[in-house]
């Protein structure tokens, strides 16, 4: 392999081994709470960029609100001892992997219509993956590139019940563009140089939130974001090499073009959080996160001619756990600290090159300045501590077994700016 290319761009991509969430969920989406490592994702709501996780805190703001959030990703990640039976003989030891510096952008707006409702909406890129090997690669039947993007606006309205409830309801309408491609080795030798699958579709799901308030330093707050079903719609094409392995003409023309269809659920969101003021300077916050990611049984492709691949996924809901702290140092300034745990949904028996996920620890910090009464800027910074993790594919008769071993850290560098109108 010559390059695993990892990026990252607005509402897209990433790649899901060692980038910020498990599976190929993107955790991006506000800066101020990437400072808390998430912790009170769903209770703080200290900006409206915090309504991505709880619609319903955008009703702690009073009238019109803009947010604009960018988060740039860069690290490393290695893989190396790759083999396989499809490729007997070849061995590659190092497979060097780059991440390039790339922007990943999110967007609020929010407008207090009444002393009881809020409107918002967001647009953000909940969802991506990509991995890109070279086309000659050991494990180049199992994926050479993968490339997922989501992206998703979601109109929500908030009601406050009374002085301690908020709710809130809204939709996530979701673009999903994706591109698969695979080589097929034949000893040395490619059978298929590319074999490239594309579609793409626009489906709807749903988001609820709710915050209560105890007191105004305490609160705790649930959101809730839908599984969105998708059909993808699109086209496969192969680009033989029959001419280098002495095929006929006629079986290098069999599947040059097909029109195909798969099925894709980005899974469902459930947070809990909570957020307690400790006195003027001193908060506390925690959250738990749990995806579910058990939505993702497998990605099955249906051509024209029948059925055409067939990759099991078998994944798990996992839960992200984060706790934080935050320290008011002055009217203008605040500092914040986070610590997290990210499960991966794979399990080694079926962990594969497109996704080699594993298991992540969050380090995090953060910086606030209030600038004025409209202006206020925030900065995060977060470590990723990736575990090293293992495909180890067998009895694969169609693609052969794969053996490969990952590792790796990644960086992210926030940075926000909240307009009170």
């Amino acid at each position: 392999m010559k390059k695993l290319l990892t990026y990252t761009a607005l509402g897209t991509v990433l790649f899901a081994a060692q980038a910020s969430a498990s599976g190929f969920l993107l955790r991006e989406q506000s800066v101020a709470a990437m400072g808390n490592a998430f912790a009170g994702a769903t209770a703080g709501a200290e900006d409206i960029s915090y309504s991505f996780y709880n619609p319903a805190g955008i009703t702690r703001h009073k009238g019109a609100h803009a947010n604009l959030n960018a988060t740039a990703i860069t690290g490393y990640v290695k893989g190396y001892d790759a083999t396989s039976s499809a490729a007997p003989g070849r061995y590659e030891d190092r497979m060097n992997h780059v991440v390039n510096r790339i922007i990943l952008p999110s967007g609020y707006f929010t407008y207090q219509l009444n002393d009881q409702w809020t409107a918002g909406v967001t647009t953000s890129a909940p969802f991506g993956l990509v991995t890109d090997y070279s086309r000659g690669w050991v494990g180049a039947n199992h994926g050479t590139l993968s490339d997922v993007a989501t992206y998703n606006i979601t109109p929500v309205m908030a009601y406050k019940a009374n002085q301690n409830l908020s709710l809130a309801a809204g939709f996530q309408m979701q673009y999903i563009d994706a591109e698969l491609r695979n080589g097929a080795a034949h000893g040395r030798l490619p059978l298929y140089n590319n074999a490239k699958l594309e579609g793409n579709t626009f489906d709807v799901g749903y988001v609820l939130g709710g915050m209560y308030e105890f007191n105004p330093s305490t609160r705790i707050g649930v959101g809730y974001r839908s599984e969105v079903k998708h059909k993808l719609k699109g086209n496969v094409k192969y680009d033989l090499q029959g001419t280098a392995l002495g095929l006929p003409a006629a079986m290098a023309s069999q599947m040059v073009d097909q029109r195909i269809s798969a099925r894709l659920t980005t899974p469902a969101l459930l947070s809990l959080g909570v957020y307690h003021d400790i006195n003027d300077r001193w908060a506390v916050m925690a959250e738990a996160q749990k995806t579910y990611w058990s939505s993702f049984k497998d990605l099955t492709i249906i051509g024209n001619q029948g059925l055409f691949n067939v990759t099991h996924e078998h994944w798990k809901d996992v839960w992200f756990y984060s706790i934080g702290a935050s320290y008011k140092i002055d009217d203008q300034w605040k500092v914040r600290v986070g610590l997290a745990y990210d499960q991966t949904p794979v399990s080694t028996a079926y962990r594969t090159p497109r996704i080699p996920d594993s298991d992540r620890i969050w380090h995090s910090i953060g910086a606030e300045y209030k600038f004025d009464d409209n202006w206020t800027f925030n900065g995060g910074y977060t470590w990723i501590r990736a575990e090293k993790s293992t495909v180890n594919l067998v009895n694969d008769a169609s693609r052969g077994d794969l053996y490969a071993r990952y590792k790796g850290n990644i960086h992210l560098f926030g940075f926000s700016v909240n307009y009170n109108f």
